[in-house]
This record gives C-alpha cells, structure tokens and sequence, in this order.
C-alpha cells in the first residue's frame, strides 16, 4: 500500500473550513468537491495512456490520451461518496461510474453491503473508491476485497481525512497482490471509543446532505 497525505496551501485552507462545524451544507458540498478535485491530480498520476495521432494549425504529431479500452472505473460508496463523484469526474469525465452500497453498524462496527451497480469483470480496470472518511477501514477493506473478486488488481481509494488504525489495518488486511494507494488530504490523531476520527470532521454524510432516520 502506498499513503500519499496532499501537502499543499490549498488543501490545508479548504480542510479547515470544512472542518468547522459552522460551516452549512451547501459550502460542505462544495468543498468536498474542490478537494476531491486537488486529490484527484495526485490519483491519477499513474492512469494508462494511449498514442494519439492529431493535426495541430502548425504540424502533425502524436500526443497521448487516456486508454478507452477498458476505462478507468470510479466508484463512490454510497452514500457520503456521491458527494465527491462531481469533484472527480470534472478532472476525469471518460471515466465510467460504478456504485457501492456499504454502510457500518454503529453498534458492531461491522461493515453491511446493501446495494452494488458495478461490471462482473473487472480486470485490467483502474479503479478510484470514492468516500470522505478512512475511520475504523472495515468499509474500504471489504469494498478492496469485493472490486477484487471481479478481477481488479489496480485500486486507489481517494479519502479525504483518515485515522491512523484504518491505514494499518489497510496494510494487515489487504492482499498484498492487489496495487493499492491511498491519497487523503490529511491523517487525525486517533479514533474515538465510537468508531468516530478525531479531530475529524463529524458525520461526513449527514453534513453533506442532512440527518436521515
């Protein structure tokens, strides 16, 4: 597993601001989005290319553009991930969508998969997991683990905080054949006694998108 953490003015601004539990939810979305964005360039640094002959106003020549065949896959998981789709494909908008439904039982923290729209095969797929929050690592282990029984072996997952015990527990539980980044924004201090990142940023869904009972 490669841990990529943004070093960048930018990001640091807008992580604070999205950390301040005055921030409303219209801003959060937006900021979550921007960052997304600014992770993004760091993700994809490693997506296959394909020679591309073009006809400039000067001269002919051969540039490169993003392989078609397959195409990248990005998968948000449902549903605090939705709020980063927009952010990622700005930067990468021939990419296909895919969707995990996974939400983590509050009392067990056991991770729950109950919705999936996603290809049987996935191999030979770049593929970029798309959710706010690396806490406990339970969501993204089995969402690892599921994208690899269809076949992929290329996968990056695009958080925007974690804790400490979810990157180590990445590095025990993640078949060690599987490519596997991280890029976050930044690494909290540690895990609450409820599972929650601290400092952290507090329910990544509900403030994007409003309490649900």
């Amino acid at each position: 597993m490669q841990l990529h953490v943004m070093k960048h003015p930018l990001v640091e601004h807008k992580l604070t601001v999205l950390r301040d539990e005055n921030t409303p939810s219209n801003n959060f979305r937006q900021l979550v989005s921007e960052l997304v964005t600014l992770e993004a360039y760091e993700a994809t640094r490693n997506l296959t290319l394909e020679e591309h002959p073009i006809q400039t106003p000067v001269a002919p020549m051969t540039g490169h553009t993003l392989t078609k065949n397959p195409r990248p896959m990005v998968i948000p998981i449902l549903r605090a991930g939705l709020g980063m789709l927009d952010g990622m494909m700005r930067l990468m908008p021939t990419a296909e969508v895919g969707f995990l439904g996974m939400k983590r039982d509050e009392r067990t923290l056991d991770v729950i998969t109950y919705a999936q729209r996603l290809p049987e095969d996935l191999t030979g797929r770049q593929c970029f997991i798309l959710d706010p929050m690396l806490a406990t690592g339970g969501t993204l282990v089995t969402a690892i683990h599921y994208l690899a029984e269809r076949g992929a072996r290329n996968i990056t997952a695009i958080d925007i905080i974690a804790a400490p015990e979810g990157l180590e527990r990445l590095k025990k539980e993640v078949d060690p054949s599987i490519n596997f980044d991280v890029v976050v924004a930044g690494v909290d201090d540690r895990l609450n006694e409820n599972g929650y990142i601290v400092p952290g940023l507090g329910d990544a869904g509900d403030r994007l998108y409003g309490v649900v009972d």
